[in-house]
């Protein structure tokens, strides 16, 4: 089930909305958890057992940790991480791993398991262990107090306006609204706003612009015009795709009561690659740092050792985002590029620069860089980069010009998602108390979405893939 469809719009979200507010404050949450679940199991109910597992091995887990011994509590911590990484190795990189074991180490009999690739991955999984994951680990720490409410815990898990895609959430962020939230009209209105225009980043922008990149991608051969359009409309299109996704996350919990953190700080704005990665999907960069990156040592181990922890990282960053070799090469690009302005930040190359060049140059970096991220292959990645520039035959200046004119439709859209990532407010804010007229102005944009939904035919989110 999908935010943008009417499945949604019109069955599920008013239905849970109606019985959650008629419903007695202690049986709310349980609600939410029956919901969620239905949610989540829409596709294949099946993948709720997965969801179960994970929920009742950390719960139980967490659980039995205070007053245990040293040993008894890394044996839980232990077995909390080997079922939760168990179950995303086994849906995720089994196949790749026994592909790349025939292909490239050739070891007998590994040719026999690249069925693995064919197991379908659930959906969230990447995203829902990783949040059961890090509660084992904050009560290890002694950071967090375990609950012994169930039902409770189940709700973070798996509440479902950010089970499948997001925002990562902690569950000391939500301990406070599980156990005694009040909701509001105000806050109710204000999440209806952030909803709406969550909804229109999807179905006005990521839409539009991911059918360019579709084609740009998807062509044989691009010419050089038409590659750096797919380029640019696939770095809009992941881009309001993704924060539009996690913007009707936090709208939808604020409807029920919720305070979700915020994914997304106008990354395309950032003057450097770390300054990117503090504004671009914020909670995975938060768990990342916490769970990884500090474990390992973190920036207190010397200039290289850091420039080493930074490549790890973003190599695991990439493999989490999908198990296949482009990944890792964008991850690994993304580390190599962070190390190397690590290692330069003495020098102070590039600080003198106007704010604007240096956003320019950021942006511009990022989104060559996603050619690999959305390319089928390594190799398919090569040969668009070979596009951008042309080739062996970059054309003259009538033909650019031709080339400019007919596609003026597709410089149009990308016009304006330019201006709306460059000139737009954040939607919390925007929202926020909002006057007459910006409702007048919501309403209008909600009708819009609801005929171009209509009109559109399958628009699940990118990150539902990942």
């Amino acid at each position: 089930m999908v935010f943008s469809t009417p499945i949604f719009l019109y069955g599920f979200l008013p239905l849970m909305l109606a019985v959650y507010y008629l419903l007695p404050r202690p049986a709310r949450n349980g609600w939410l958890v029956a919901g969620s679940y239905f949610f989540y199991g829409w596709g294949n109910p099946l993948y709720i057992l997965l969801l179960l597992f994970s929920t009742l091995l950390d719960f139980v887990c967490a659980l039995f940790m205070p007053g245990a011994g040293a040993r008894t509590r890394r044996i839980l911590l232990l077995s909390s991480l080997l079922g939760n990484l168990g179950l995303l190795a086994f849906f995720k990189y089994s196949g790749f791993l026994a592909r790349a074991a025939h292909d490239l180490a050739g070891i007998p009999g590994s040719e026999t398991l690249t069925w693995l690739g064919a197991i379908a991955l659930p959906l969230g999984i990447s995203f829902y262990t990783l949040q059961s994951l890090s509660y084992t680990m904050d009560v290890y720490r002694d950071e967090i107090h375990p609950t012994r409410r169930f039902v409770d815990f189940a709700a973070y898990v798996a509440f479902f306006p950010q089970l499948v895609a997001g925002p990562i959430v902690r569950y000391s962020q939500l301990a406070a609204d599980l156990r005694n939230r009040r909701e509001s009209r105000r806050q109710f209105a204000d999440g209806m706003g952030v909803f709406i225009i969550g909804l229109a980043k999807k179905l006005l922008l990521a839409n539009p612009c991911g059918v360019l990149a579709d084609q740009a991608f998807g062509a044989a051969g691009p010419d050089v015009p038409s590659a750096w359009i797919g380029l640019f409309a696939y770095s809009f299109q992941i881009y309001f795709d993704f924060s539009g996704y996690s913007e009707m996350a936090i709208g939808l919990g604020m409807m029920f009561g919720f305070t979700l953190p915020a994914n997304f700080h106008a990354p395309y704005r950032a003057t450097s690659l770390r300054d990117f990665w503090r504004r671009w999907h914020i909670t995975l960069g938060s768990w990342v740092r916490d769970y990884l990156y500090f474990p390992l040592g973190g920036s207190r181990a010397g200039r290289w050792r850091t420039a080493v922890n930074l490549i790890l990282v973003m190599v695991l960053v990439g493999l989490w985002h999908g198990a296949a070799w482009q990944f890792l090469i964008w991850g690994g690009l993304h580390g190599l590029l962070l190390a190397a302005e690590r290692l330069a930040r003495p020098l102070g190359l590039g600080r003198h620069l106007p704010t604007v060049l240096r956003a320019a140059l950021t942006f511009l970096v990022v989104t060559l860089t996603w050619v690999v991220f959305r390319a089928d292959s390594p190799v398919e990645a090569w040969h668009y980069y070979a596009a951008l520039v042309g080739g062996l035959d970059p054309g003259g200046p009538a033909w650019w010009t031709r080339q400019l004119v007919m596609n003026w439709e597709s410089f149009a859209l990308l016009l304006l998602a330019a201006l709306v990532t460059w000139g737009g407010h954040s939607p919390t804010r925007f929202v926020t108390g909002a006057s007459r007229g910006k409702w007048v102005l919501l309403t209008i944009l909600l009708w819009i979405c609801l005929v171009a939904m209509g009109a559109q035919s399958g628009n699940p989110f990118l990150y539902y893939f990942f």
